[in-house]
């Protein structure tokens, strides 16, 4: 049962996560795009749609913790170390996406379809994103390396 958790795990990682990680490093330099042709519609549906994968694939990414609790406890690793570290950073990147990078998207989409409006800022955006990415990068790492770890698996 450990490898069929284990398996959804990893399915779930990289089928919601991957495409979060790349719509929403995506948006900003879109949003840079619209903000240097507002009557560029092109570019505004290209907006809404990173801004929809963004939010599609960050509900479905609920199953990768869900997996990856699953797994834990059939490894019986739930209170390690490293496991904790990958937790907690799961929480804060989940937080950096509802909190901080979703709305700023929203946000810039609304402005968007106001004429004259500034679009928001896509610096700060890039800089979230990279901070959201960065987490799931040492998730991931901290997944592969488990330090200390005598699972085996």
């Amino acid at each position: 049962m450990t490898k069929l958790f284990l398996t959804l795990h990893v399915l779930a990682a990289v089928v919601a996560i991957g495409p979060v990680t790349v719509a929403a490093s995506m948006f900003p330099p879109a949003l840079r795009r619209a903000h240097g042709d507002p009557d560029d519609h092109e570019a505004l549906a290209n907006l809404r749609m990173l801004h929809r994968i963004c939010r599609v694939y960050a509900a479905v990414g609920v199953a990768v913790p869900v997996s990856g609790f699953a797994t834990a406890s059939s490894l019986g690793v739930l209170g390690s170390a490293w496991l904790i570290a990958s937790i907690v950073l799961t929480a804060v990147a989940a937080a950096v996406l509802a909190l901080q990078i979703l709305p700023a998207q929203e946000g810039a989409l609304t402005a968007a379809g106001t004429p004259g409006a500034a679009l928001g800022a896509p610096g700060r955006l890039a800089m979230l994103t990279g901070v959201f990415n960065l987490l799931w990068a040492t998730v991931t790492i901290l997944m592969i390396i488990r330090p200390g770890s005598t699972t085996g698996a």
